[in-house]
């Protein structure tokens, strides 16, 4: 029987990212090894129910430590040295960095990294310009670049991001692979109506700074000052990631009325039922899974023309393109589309067609099956 060792940082990803790639790979017959270090009695019956064996290992989200690092490298050899995949396919930044040492010190004989997106530390961004925040691109690049060269193959879901590395070196292009994001699930996220009653905007996401949280709530500011009525609902929980927004100031938004918040939520549908289109003001991103979600439904979408999400529209389309940071041009944007509803209706007829293009989780699986050399 063939095995594959999956690692993430977050289990809650496993379940919420990589559930459709597990039934896929154990419908080949793979065994299926989900690593992650913060499982909760529910995640681990969630993940045991897609068919994969839930694995418990010690390491950090946000801070780095050297010495706990180095414990988590080992602790990972050692249950891979255990286990004995055939393949292990690691994602988030430090599963790709620790979890590739790893793989390779316990001789795993195919491994493979995701880079779902570059993050804060690549984000262009003209006030970040401390020293701190430049050290931390040195030494997150340098750790790239030694960890994705003992990789089979890397793929990317960006080509922003894959053409960043490539020029800087840090990845060998040869290995490399562009997809088309993780994909969803068409069947799940179906074309819906378009809604009636009220305008409403819906942004999905975790709520941090750099997903462009605040520029959202500004933007919901002015049109609220012309337009009591429209209706601007955050959906997504707070994180353990010091851009985390504070879920004091997220309550304060919310009883003044300026936006409502819900929280995590376990089914997005409900939510991107009700939109009048999809807001994602975010500063970078992998490709977002939420966007693909709310195109999937049919819903017109409004994002910002940074790596990631400009590669989920097309401009005057399927939705609007916003330069990122800029809360005046958002509102604008979104103020089009509060006043011709029928607009948002028709681009989310294209978002549907294009996500069905791109998105579909199935095509984009066997892709990734095949180059992991899993396909059945």
């Amino acid at each position: 029987m063939r095995s594959i060792a999956i690692v993430s940082s977050q289990a809650f990803s496993i379940v919420n990212f990589r559930a459709s790639l597990i039934e896929a790979l154990v419908r080949t017959g793979a065994k299926v090894y989900a690593f992650a270090p913060d499982y909760t009695d529910g995640l681990r019956g969630k993940v045991t129910a897609l068919g994969a064996i839930p694995i418990d290992y010690e390491l950090s989200r946000t801070s780095i430590d050297p010495v706990k690092d180095l414990r988590a490298i080992i602790e990972l050899r050692r249950n891979l040295r255990r286990l004995r995949p055939d393949v292990a396919l690691t994602y988030f930044v430090k599963p790709v960095i620790y979890g590739s040492i790893a793989s390779r010190l316990a001789g795993v004989p195919r491994r493979a990294a995701m880079i779902e997106g570059l993050g804060f530390v690549f984000m262009d961004d003209p006030r970040a310009t401390s020293l701190r925040r430049r050290a931390l691109r040195v030494v997150v690049s340098a750790m790239y670049r030694f960890a994705l060269r003992l990789n089979h193959r890397v793929f990317f879901l960006n080509s922003d991001d894959l053409d960043e590395l490539v020029q800087a070196r840090i990845v060998n292009p040869q290995v490399t692979v562009q997809l088309d994001g993780i994909g969803v699930d068409l069947e799940h996220f179906c074309p819906m109506p378009p809604p009636g009653g009220p305008v409403i905007f819906v942004m999905v996401a975790r709520m941090l700074r750099e997903k462009g949280v605040y520029d959202f709530v500004d933007a919901a500011r002015r049109l609220k000052a012309e337009s009591p009525h429209l209706i601007f609902r955050l959906v997504g929980d707070i994180d353990p990631n010091p851009g985390s927004i504070d879920r004091k100031e997220l309550m304060k938004w919310h009883d003044e009325g300026l936006i409502e918040w819900t929280g995590h939520v376990e089914d997005v549908r409900p939510h991107l039922q009700s939109a009048t289109a999809f807001v994602l003001p975010s500063y970078r991103e992998g490709l977002p899974r939420s966007t693909q979600e709310a195109m999937a439904c049919g819903r017109a979408i409004v994002t910002t023309d940074v790596p990631g999400c400009r590669d989920t529209v097309v401009d005057g389309i399927n939705g609007y393109l916003v330069p990122p940071r800029d809360p005046s041009a958002l509102a604008a944007a979104m103020s089009r589309l509060a006043a011709r509803p029928s607009t948002a209706a028709e681009m989310g007829v294209q978002s549907r067609q294009m996500a069905e293009r791109r998105f579909d989780a199935r095509a984009i699986n066997r892709r990734i099956l095949a180059e992991l050399g899993l396909a059945p």
